[in-house]
């Protein structure tokens, strides 16, 4: 890794969903708890004030988990597992319906509480950011301290923090000491903490290129410092081969981006097994709708609309397809983003298994320029085809 006197912090919140979903229901601290399924499965409030919870064994249906608590990870339950699937895993874990306007809430909060301490911020998502600390007065541990009791205060969750000269590392370096953690390495921490993680750790080395790495003796980032640059031109070609050499020396010169103009939003998950079309069609079912949700949450909370539709499709064999579809109207509503997501879908020749799902939203213009223009949003399907 290059030095450099940058801090760099990644703030990644500490199993965002379910930890929200702790505060309302503070009994279920310690349990394992599953988010998702379908919204009659609330809790009900009984005569003496306590609240009965269903439990996961009961679940029937086609949904996918949204997130999960610690102690329900342990059972090897994720997000983006069919939910029948993790009742299996762990029948007797607390069900709860997800709350995504409860998440857009406290999002909003642990951000501006973020702002007040350390300005330079670059949002990721509903539960991360990026902040720039390296014109900050004050030590790297004392600046991490104060963010996470600005973000306890604000929203009484927890949230881990990984500081180092870059995002590539600080992206990993949170994730070491989950939940709850502060993680501050240098150049000098690569070879203990950061070399022996898996090459799937780092984001931009998806699944495909894991296979690939795994095949040829490389298995962690240390692994891969040490693999002959040749056999990774010939493996990946020459400009992927030369991104592999820099993230395996911690290479990353991108800045804190405070300021972007969103071109797409996408929202995609790969499978833990590869789904068959029509076997697995059900399963297929509820995460392209769970997806279209997300989709439809992140530019509700963005305040944008789009006017083009996607899905990409990665089969078994990661050839990759995509196929677009745009819209008379921008929208940014669940059932119109399904719909044509779903005349994208008819489009493509399903044949073999599917490993990764996906859905885009592009064309993206904000609600506030539309009404300007006297436009409505879409309510209703009305499509030209995209191409």
């Amino acid at each position: 890794m290059v030095p450099s006197n940058r801090r760099i912090a990644h703030l990644d919140m500490d199993a965002f969903f379910a930890s929200v979903e702790l505060l309302r229901y503070p009994e279920l601290r310690g349990l394992p708890v599953v988010v998702g399924g379908r919204h009659d499965w609330h809790p009900t409030l009984q005569a003496d004030g306590t609240h009965r919870f269903a439990r996961l064994r009961a679940y029937v249906g086609r949904g996918v988990v949204t997130t999960s608590t610690y102690e329900a990870r342990a059972f090897g339950v994720f997000s983006g597992m069919g939910m029948m699937q993790a009742a299996q895993l762990a029948p007797d874990a607390i069900l709860l319906p997800a709350n995504f306007e409860a998440y857009r809430h406290h999002s909003a909060l642990f951000k501006a509480a973020v702002a007040q301490i350390a300005p330079q911020i670059e949002d990721r998502g509903i539960d991360e950011i990026y902040i720039d600390l390296t014109d900050l007065p004050g030590e790297a541990h004392t600046l991490a301290v104060r963010i996470k009791q600005a973000v306890h205060q604000a929203t009484g969750l927890t949230c881990s923090i990984g500081i180092t000269p870059n995002k590539l590392l600080s992206k990993m370096a949170s994730e070491l000491d989950k939940p709850d953690g502060i993680t501050i390495l240098t150049e000098t921490d690569m070879p203990t903490r950061i070399g022996p993680l898996s090459v799937s750790k780092v984001g931009g080395i998806g699944p495909k290129a894991t296979l690939k790495l795994n095949d040829l003796g490389i298995h962690t980032l240390a692994d891969l410092a040490g693999a002959d640059a040749g056999v990774l031109q010939q493996h990946f070609g020459a400009t992927y081969a030369a991104w592999l050499q820099d993230v395996a020396q911690g290479i990353d010169d991108r800045p804190v981006v405070t300021v972007r103009e969103t071109k797409s939003v996408s929202r995609e998950t790969t499978f833990e097994r590869d789904l068959h079309p029509r076997h697995d069609r059900a399963a297929l079912s509820a995460v392209f709708t769970e997806l279209c949700q997300r989709l439809a949450d992140d530019l509700q909370r963005k305040g944008l609309v789009s006017r083009t539709i996607g899905i990409k499709l990665r089969f078994e064999d990661f050839r990759t397809v995509t196929r677009d579809l745009s819209l008379v109207v921008p929208t940014d509503e669940t059932q119109v983003i399904r719909r044509a997501a779903g005349q994208c879908l008819k489009r493509i020749e399903l044949q073999g298994r599917i490993r990764l799902l996906g859905v885009r939203a592009s064309g993206l213009r904000t609600a506030q320029e539309l009404e300007h223009a006297g436009r409505p949003l879409q309510r209703e399907l009305e499509w030209v085809d995209g191409g």
